[in-house]
Parts: C-alpha cells; sequence; structure tokens
C-alpha cells in the first residue's frame, strides 16, 4: 500500500505535538539507548529539543519529533536532501541523522499523544541569525550564496515524497491565502493581504509558465543558518528539512532574502547583495529574476495569515507567537516597493537588459524651435547659495534668469540626481532622483491633444493620455482638446504608462534602475531634447584603483562617492549627506566661505614659490608665533605634517651635532624618511619595530589605559624614559632629541599621564638634546581648553610642528623654534620649499587663524567636546563593549574591548561598527595599533545637534547590532 503523503489542505490546522519533557527523556533511554538531558526548543508545527550530555552540560543532538500529519516518506526525503548537500557542498555543515549501536536514531515511538516519528539528528555548534538585529551586507550576501549552493547540490535529485503540499511551498500560495484569509477575524489586514496577495499573482502570471522547477530546501532563512563563533563570523551552516519539496527553483531564494527584511534597517534594496551572490553560483533567468518579487510578496503574506492562526489554534506556542511582529514586518517591507521596480533594481544589479521605459509615441506636442537651458542640480552644480549649498531657491532663480536672458524654455531634467536644501542627516539615502522633468516656458504655450488621445483637468494640472502612456503637468489648463501651459512657473511633468499606480516624483538612486523602468523621460513628448541620464560612472572606484597605488589607500571597502562638504557635513553624489566626524583635516569645516574667498582672491593676484618677497607669508609667520610661548619665534613653512616632523629632526640634528633620537613606541608621524624613521605604530606598518633604523631608540607608550603601567602606575613611564635618554648619554650616544605627540593620538586621543613631558623634556635637555612636539593633531585649539597640547602638561618644547588643521585642506606645514636653533641650519645647507608659504597657502592659513579666533572655534571644541564625551561615557553604563573615552575637548577616543578586565581588544567589532555607522551617515574610521579605538575628530565647527546624532548612531548600532 502506498504511504499517504502530506497535503496542507487536508491539515489546514497543525498544533504541534506537546509530548512532556521527562517522558521524551525516558523514551530516549528505552528506544535509543542513549542518556541526555532534555530542553525544549521551539517550532511552528514539530516539537523540537536540545540533547546535553548529563555530565558536561555540552550539547550533541537535537531530537526532533514530527507532526503526526507528515509520512515516514517525507522524513526518509528530507535525510536524503541533508546527505546529497553534505556529499556535493563539502564545506558547508548540515545536521545528519545520528547513528547509534542498532542503526539510524530514526524511528516510530508510541507516546502519550499517539504514534509519533522521532529522529536524533546532530547538533550543530555556532549561533542562528534569530531575532530582529542587523545583518551586515556581506551576511545578506552570505545567505544568498548559501541558498545557491544548495540550489546547486539538489538540482536533479527526485524522491517520491517531493509531490507533498505543504503552505510554505510558493507554488501553493495562492490557494493558501484564499484558505486561511476567510479565518483572519481582522478585516484591515484580510484586505491589506489579499489586495497585496493578488496584484503579486498578476505580476506572477507573466513568468510563472517558464520557472524551472526542482528539490529543494525552501526555508534557508535567518533562523535555519548556523555561524561559528565570532565578531563577523558569516553563516556556514544550514539545518532545518522541514520544508523540502519540489517547486519553482526561484522560490529557494525569495524565501531566504524574504526573512532579511524583519532585520533592523533592511529595506528591499538590502536584498540586492543576496540576489547578487545567488546569480554567481546559481545563475537566474529574467524570467526567475521577475518572479522573486511577487514571490516576496506571497511569502510575506503566508507568514502573516500562517502565523497568526497558529496562535488562535496554540497559544501556547511562543515560538509562533513571537514571530508574529516579525512575519508582519517582511510583510510590509515587501509590498512597500512593487514587484516591477524590484525586477528593474534585480536586473540592473546583474547588468541584465532592464527593459523599456514608457515613450511618447505622438508628435512634440510644443512647436520646435527656440532656445532650450538644461539645468543642473546634482551634487556638483555651480548654482548654490554664496558658495555654501544649493537650493530650491537658488534652481528657480537660475531658470528665471536664463528666462530673462533669451531662452525660450528651461529644463531641469529627468532621471539625474537633484540635491537641494539644507544638509540633513537621516538614516537613510535620501529620494534624490526625479521621475519626471520640471520646465519654465517663457511665454503662454497651448497644444492640441493628438489624435486617438484623451485629456483630463487635475485640480491645477493635467493628464493627456495617448496609446499606453499618460504625461501629467502639474501646472495646465484644459479647454476642449486644448491644453494651455502658463509661463515663469515650474511645471512638472511625468510620463507613465496607463492603468499603474502613483508614482512617486523622486526616488532613492537604489531604486531608480526600477522606477524609470516605469516612468518615462517626458521631454520628447514636447519636442525637448531628451535627458542625457545619470552623469557619472560606475566604475569610477575600479578606474581609481587601476590607476593608483594599492598602497594609497581609500576609506571602505564600498566607499561613497562623496564630492561636496559644508561645515561638518559630506554629501555623495547621490545627494546622501554624512556626517563627518574623523576629519581633522578640515579643521574650521567644508567649503568655509572666507576661505574660498580668500583663495580666489589671492589666486587671481599672485601664487608662486616663497623665494619671492609678498607681504602674506610674513603677516601669517607672525601670526603662528603670536600663538606660541615668547622664545619659539621663528617659523618655516612646509607642504605636510610628515615634511614638519622630518625637518624638526633635521633642525635638532643641526643644532646639537648629533643623530640619534628618541621617540615613543606605538606612535605615527610621518612617512618622510626620518619622520617614519621615528614613527613606531604597527597599525601603520607591522614591521615597525623591526625596521627602526640604528639611530632611533624608543621607550613605552605611556598609555595609560592598556599600556604596560596602568592608572595610578603610569606615573612610572617618565622616569623609565628619561632613564634611557640617561643611559643613552652615558653609552656615548646623547640623542639629538626627544620627539612625541603632546597628546597621544594614535592610541586615540590618551592623554600623557601628569608631568610627564616636565620631566622628560628636563632629561633630554640635560643631555644636550632638544625637545619636539609634535602638535600635527592636536595643535590649533582642537583640546578646547589648550590651543596647544604641550600647554596641557605645562611644558615649552624647543620645536614645535603643526600640520593637518592649519589648512583646512590645503597643504601647509609649519615648524616654529627658536632662532638660534633655526640659524644652525645652515650648516647643512639653506632650506627652501617650493610651495611651502606660498602665497595661496599663506593666505589660507592666515584666514583659517582668523576662523579660529573669531568664530569662538576653541570654545565650541572645549564645549561641545564635553557634551559628546559626557554622552559617550553614558553609553558604557549598558555596553559592556565600550571600554573608555579618551581625549578633551574635540579630539577624542571611545575604545571598544572584548572584556574589560583583560582589555583583549574588539578589533574586528570596531571595523563592523564603522561600516554600519557609515550605513547610519557617519563617516567614522577606526585607529589605535589594534585598530579598536573610534577616532572621533570632526571638524571644530561641529555643531551639538550633529554630535547627538553621531552618539545616538552609536548608541544604535551597540544595541541593534553590526
Amino acid at each position: 500500500m502506498t504511504e499517504r503523503i502530506f497535503n496542507y489542505f487536508d491539515h489546514v490546522g497543525l498544533p504541534s505535538p506537546t509530548v512532556p519533557r521527562a517522558e521524551v527523556q525516558r523514551l530516549l533511554s528505552e528506544r535509543f539507548q542513549l542518556s541526555a538531558e532534555v530542553d525544549s526548543l521551539g517550532s511552528q508545527q514539530d516539537q523540537n529539543f536540545l540533547l546535553r550530555h548529563p555530565a558536561s552540560g555540552e550539547p550533541f543532538a537535537v531530537l526532533k519529533i514530527a507532526n503526526p500529519v507528515f509520512s515516514e516518506s517525507e522524513m526518509r526525503m528530507q535525510a536524503m536532501v541533508a546527505d546529497r548537500i553534505a556529499e556535493r557542498e563539502p564545506d558547508l555543515r548540515v545536521p545528519r541523522v545520528l547513528t547509534g549501536e542498532r542503526g539510524p536514531l530514526a524511528d516510530w515511538w508510541d507516546t502519550s499523544q499517539g504514534r509519533l516519528y522521532v529522529r536524533v539528528i546532530e547538533h550543530l555548534e555556532g549561533r542562528a541569525l534569530t531575532g530582529s538585529r542587523y545583518l551586515a551586507p556581506s551576511v545578506v550576501a552570505r545567505l544568498g550564496d548559501l541558498s545557491a549552493r544548495v540550489s546547486r547540490a539538489l538540482h536533479g535529485l527526485t524522491h517520491p515524497a517531493a509531490a507533498r503540499v505543504h503552505q510554505w511551498d510558493l507554488q501553493h500560495a495562492e490557494r493558501v491565502i484564499d484558505t486561511l484569509a476567510p479565518l483572519e477575524p481582522d478585516d484591515d489586514i484580510r484586505r491589506l493581504i489579499t489586495d497585496a496577495a493578488h496584484r503579486a499573482v498578476e505580476a506572477l502570471d507573466h513568468v510563472v509558465g517558464r520557472l524551472p522547477r526542482q528539490l529543494g530546501h525552501f526555508d534557508i532563512t535567518d533562523d535555519n543558518v548556523m555561524a561559528l563563533p565570532g565578531p563577523r563570523a558569516l553563516p556556514d551552516a544550514v539545518i532545518d528539512f522541514g520544508d523540502a519539496t519540489e517547486s519553482w527553483a526561484v522560490g529557494e531564494l525569495a524565501v531566504t532574502i524574504s526573512s532579511v527584511l524583519h532585520h533592523e534597517g533592511q529595506s528591499p534594496l538590502s536584498t540586492v547583495d543576496a540576489v547578487r551572490a545567488f546569480h554567481r553560483i546559481r545563475p537566474l533567468s529574467q524570467e526567475e529574476v521577475d518572479a522573486i518579487w511577487p514571490l516576496v510578496v506571497l511569502r510575506g503574506a503566508v507568514l502573516v495569515l500562517s502565523g497568526r492562526q497558529q496562535v488562535r489554534l496554540d497559544a501556547a506556542n511562543d515560538y509562533a507567537g513571537d514571530a508574529l511582529d516579525r512575519e508582519y514586518r517582511i510583510f510590509e517591507e515587501a509590498m512597500s516597493v512593487p514587484s516591477a521596480v524590484m525586477a528593474g533594481v534585480f536586473r540592473s544589479a546583474l547588468d541584465m537588459d532592464v527593459g523599456a521605459a514608457p515613450a511618447w509615441a505622438g508628435p512634440g506636442l510644443l512647436p520646435h524651435g527656440g532656445t532650450v537651458v538644461e539645468l543642473d542640480a546634482r551634487v556638483t552644480s555651480p548654482l548654490n547659495d554664496d558658495g555654501r549649498w544649493l537650493s530650491p531657491d537658488a534652481v528657480r532663480e537660475a531658470a528665471e534668469a536664463a528666462l530673462d536672458s533669451g531662452a525660450d524654455v528651461v529644463v531641469l531634467p529627468f532621471g539625474d540626481v537633484v540635491a537641494t536644501g539644507a544638509p540633513r542627516l537621516a538614516a537613510s539615502a535620501p529620494a534624490t532622483v526625479p521621475t519626471h522633468a520640471t520646465i519654465w516656458l517663457a511665454a503662454v504655450r497651448r497644444f492640441a491633444v493628438p489624435d486617438g488621445g484623451a485629456v483630463e483637468q487635475q485640480g491645477g494640472g493635467a493628464r493627456v493620455a495617448l496609446g499606453d502612456v499618460m504625461l501629467s503637468f502639474s501646472a495646465a489648463r484644459v479647454a476642449g482638446d486644448s491644453v494651455e501651459l502658463p509661463s515663469g512657473t515650474a511645471i512638472r511633468l511625468q510620463l507613465t504608462r496607463t492603468g499603474i499606480a502613483e508614482v512617486p516624483l523622486f526616488t532613492p538612486p537604489g531604486y531608480a534602475p526600477g522606477w524609470l523602468t516605469i516612468a518615462g523621460d517626458p521631454a520628447p513628448a514636447l519636442g525637448l531634447p531628451a535627458a542625457r541620464g545619470a552623469r557619472g560612472g560606475r566604475d569610477l572606484l575600479q578606474r581609481r584603483e587601476n590607476v593608483l597605488a594599492e598602497v594609497q589607500e581609500h576609506y571602505y571597502a564600498r566607499p561613497p562617492q562623496i564630492e561636496r562638504g559644508w561645515r561638518e557635513h559630506l554629501v555623495g553624489v547621490d545627494g546622501r549627506v554624512y556626517l563627518d566626524m574623523v576629519n581633522n583635516v578640515t579643521s574650521v569645516g567644508h567649503a568655509h566661505p572666507r576661505i574660498t574667498a580668500a583663495a580666489t582672491r589671492q589666486f587671481h593676484l599672485l601664487n608662486t614659490n616663497s623665494r619671492f618677497h609678498y607681504a602674506a607669508i610674513t603677516e601669517y609667520g607672525e601670526k603662528i608665533a603670536a600663538t606660541l610661548p615668547e622664545e619659539l619665534d621663528t617659523v618655516f613653512f612646509v607642504n605636510s605634517g610628515s615634511e614638519a616632523i622630518d625637518l624638526s629632526l633635521r633642525l635638532a640634528m643641526a643644532a646639537t651635532g648629533r643623530r640619534d633620537v628618541v621617540a615613543m613606541r606605538e606612535a605615527y608621524h610621518g612617512w618622510t624618511y626620518a619622520s617614519d624613521a621615528v614613527s613606531t605604530s604597527i597599525a601603520d606598518n607591522p614591521n615597525a619595530l623591526q625596521t627602526r633604523p640604528e639611530w632611533v631608540h624608543t621607550v613605552d607608550a605611556a598609555n595609560s589605559y592598556r599600556g604596560i603601567h596602568r592608572g595610578e602606575a603610569a606615573s612610572r613611564y617618565a622616569p623609565e624614559a628619561a632613564a634611557v635618554i640617561r643611559w643613552l648619554m652615558e653609552t656615548g650616544e646623547p640623542p639629538a632629541a626627544f620627539i612625541s605627540e603632546t597628546y597621544y593620538g594614535n592610541a586615540g586621543g590618551v592623554a600623557l599621564p601628569p608631568g610627564y613631558l616636565r620631566e622628560v623634556y628636563a632629561a633630554v635637555r640635560e643631555s644636550g638634546g632638544l625637545a619636539i612636539a609634535d602638535e600635527v593633531q592636536v595643535g590649533f585649539g582642537r583640546l578646547g581648553t589648550w590651543f596647544w597640547g604641550f600647554e596641557q602638561q605645562g611644558v615649552v618644547p624647543d620645536i614645535v610642528a603643526v600640520a593637518k588643521s592649519v589648512g583646512n585642506g590645503q597643504p601647509i606645514g609649519v615648524v616654529v623654534t627658536r632662532r638660534a636653533v633655526a640659524d644652525r641650519y645652515r650648516t647643512q645647507g639653506y632650506f627652501f620649499s617650493s610651495t611651502g608659504g606660498s602665497p595661496v597657502s599663506a593666505v589660507i592659513g592666515s584666514t583659517v587663524l582668523d576662523i579660529i579666533q573669531t568664530e569662538r572655534l576653541q570654545h565650541n571644541a572645549r564645549v561641545v567636546g564635553e557634551h559628546l564625551k559626557q554622552r559617550l561615557e553614558k553609553l558604557g553604563e549598558t555596553y559592556p563593549i565600550v571600554g573608555r573615552v579618551h581625549g578633551d575637548g574635540l579630539y577624542l577616543g571611545l575604545e571598544f574591548v572584548r572584556d574589560r578586565e583583560t582589555l583583549e581588544p574588539a578589533t574586528e567589532e570596531t571595523a563592523a561598527i564603522c561600516d554600519r555607522l557609515l550605513e547610519l551617515g557617519v563617516i567614522m574610521q577606526p585607529t589605535g595599533d589594534h585598530q579598536n579605538v573610534l577616532k572621533i575628530k570632526p571638524p571644530l565647527c561641529v555643531a551639538r545637534e550633529s554630535v547627538d546624532y553621531f552618539v545616538d548612531a552609536v548608541e544604535r548600532v551597540l544595541r541593534t547590532g553590526w
């Protein structure tokens, strides 16, 4: 007699078995001769238990009690599927039925709830992605990868039980919804789901006959994959074969990506990484690509209806109850974007033909001739407001100016990024791609509706239909079969297919490939030139990597293309605004109008090398000297911090006639020969300590948090460093100089122990050497309370080197010392830097100093920095990963550790946190030899509201995952 396989429509209600735990433990011993501790696990329709070794408590297996409606043949098919995947994909971990003394541990048990089929399968180490915490793009991509590999492994496999009919098989989704919807008591939910399902089925009907079928897992979801322990571990195991069946092959992917949608911060666009990963391993046809999103919608609809019905049926099933919110989120996200749009998005991502956009088939509606001016409202547009930010008023004024200058039509084109308005931070990409064009007319224009067309008034606008397209005007007057367009006002034109839902006027760039297959360029309908389309290349990063040296790195693996800035904000070419919390190079803010004006004026006058006699270099030198102690009165100008450090070392060597230098370990000073020689940061050079030249001697990093001396014991760093200097003197190698940052920057803004520089400077001077202060990062007011870092230590160095912030992005480096030291450089010849202190550089540097003073940016660094530090320290009360907040003013470091006692650095976690912050609109990078400290050094003009956004973003990441 043939065994009857499961048909869901014969068993719509499926309460899971509830065999008592004690009974399970007894039967396990009697039937399988296994002694184990038994813990209940969640399941929607079966009953699962985790088995632990009685002595150690370590898990070793999972016991699965099948719902009595499932046949033994189906259970054996599941085992066959697991075996096939393990054979074809050996690097995938797959749980298989364990074997005991009498064979496989799978059999029928007579229980208090009747005869039930029981299996004991391997327990796989690791954790699932259960819950709604954030999934990194790499994890989402791995889900697609796993789904594809399973699909590939099972291709061609058959089994009689594969004809089973269950509710999760998407080929039966329409019938499942029709069955469950009448049972749903909430009218609004029932109506919402049935409407969405109807649209999905309509979209699917176009391709369903061409979708390949095969046996599959069809439940490779966040709950059914496992990752080994580790901060950035990717899933490498697939579990739970209970939904194995034969169905549309692309359903494997649809089920997988639907499980992404309920996670923190995810959207339909997030699934693109999984689709790409799937396609790389198991190529998709265009029909399958078009089927993905309708299937995702149907999956979401079935999840909601089934989950709610299961809870009504089995109120004690916490597993089903806990999933309700997640399932509804999946459905909400799935129906938030039309299937046709997602098809275009996926096709574009896979380099497939996205299909033709609607096009106007009739004649141009406006007479030909006249002058047409196209406006540019992209991020890099020259239409700006006082050099600051593109505004809607600037666009309008530009259009009016063009009309006044004789243009007949002014066009803001369709399909290209439009970035207008004040900078606005948001956790997701803004809608900046117009699905319409905007025109301004010099005179009132009229046109007749083409033959076969129809027109109707729509409020203050009009719609003209012709064939299968609709042309909408935001401002127009209909008179019979004629349409009149006004002059001097913005008219939005949108061309769409007839009979479709409303198309938004703007879309985020990620969705543009989809929406721009539904909305076409309306300009040709008026007889105007077609839009050129989005300008700029997708391959710009590849071009950069092809032409630049590999070691000339860029931030992030997938960096945004940044082309504009304003104050503490940066803007990508897609119009996304980012908060720049790392850029101490641009100290007074991006695109400062006073710097722009000063540089522009000086370029109009003169820019040449510093051997010529001009006022700017003298005036700038006097301004810098005025900020320093009186004895530091002589200035050198170079182009960078590396050059400033290099020159400082050469000055010390020339002044003392010596070559040996003492430097602090774990510090970075530059990339020139001399500045690199005294740099010992292994983050910048893993071989730094082993490759120092013999004339460089190092002392311990004076880090009171994680150095060899911590807390109060940090007072030992200074006498130990002084002892090294005295030992060099005694051995006949007296140092020319001691060099260090005055505030320990490479470690993330750690203050040197009190009195450290006072004692070490005294020792080096006793030996006849000089004290060099590296102020490249901390100088110029960043510490808030002090203009110079050495002021915090109550000392005066012999040589000060500063760069970065002094030019606000212009290459300027400065060295200041005493006249007697400077004069000794003549022993090594003359000094000359072609563009160091050039007229433009000097004017910019002088303007930066003026801005710091007149705009009270040092005060802002102190006040806003104190507020920022307090908020960051508050995070440590909730999140153990927060080890310490270092620094003063706007020179801070947030150090992450895995253990507050051992201080094990959370290196991988910090990198992942920075990547997640970028997604939330914050530019942040790690620092320190362990790369476990957030380098918090924003422009000095950063507002309190901006640092609050930053801390809120960090808190969100720590709370929801990275």
